[in-house]
């Protein structure tokens, strides 16, 4: 099964493309997309990466981050730019027909560290200990990976 991993974000979008068989994890593609300018001009850039990513790569399913917002520093701009992004993933995905799951930050780094509050740095590397990765991906893109692992742990 091919999973698609992807780490929303208005500026920095990660995604992370595994292939799995009984808990055996493949490394295909991963990458950011990164965007400038106006914030259409960003969900529009976000769109059409996601979907050639989609297009170019056939996941069977398709990961998404659920959208969170920290109770110690609630900022309903950022909340609302990354609905925008996920938004396009959404439908970049949905059009083609993929399937999608979504997880939330908390039950990926659970599923891959086993706290839920892991750091960035830990989840970095269980996904190259996951993956048999020689360097870590870049951050966003390490947590897209994350996000397709975990999915591979919880559809067994």
């Amino acid at each position: 099964m091919k999973i698609l991993g992807v780490d929303p974000g208005s500026r920095v979008t990660g995604f992370g493309l595994i292939e799995t068989s009984n808990l055996k994890f493949n490394y295909l593609a991963s990458g950011c997309i990164r965007t400038k300018g106006e914030l259409t001009q960003r969900i529009t850039i976000i769109f059409e990466s996601i979907s050639e990513i989609v297009v170019k790569h056939q996941p069977d399913i398709v990961v998404i981050e659920r959208a969170f917002m920290r109770p110690d520093r609630p900022n309903p701009d950022a909340a609302i730019k990354l609905g925008h992004a996920r938004g396009a993933i959404i439908s970049a995905v949905g059009s083609r027909g993929i399937a999608m799951v979504e997880y939330s930050p908390n039950q990926i780094k659970k599923t891959l560290v086993g706290k839920g509050h892991a750091t960035k740095g830990q989840v970095s590397y269980m996904v190259c200990e996951s993956l048999k990765l020689n360097k870590a991906p870049q951050e966003d893109a390490a947590d897209a990976l994350a996000g397709a692992i975990c999915h591979a742990y919880h559809c067994l």
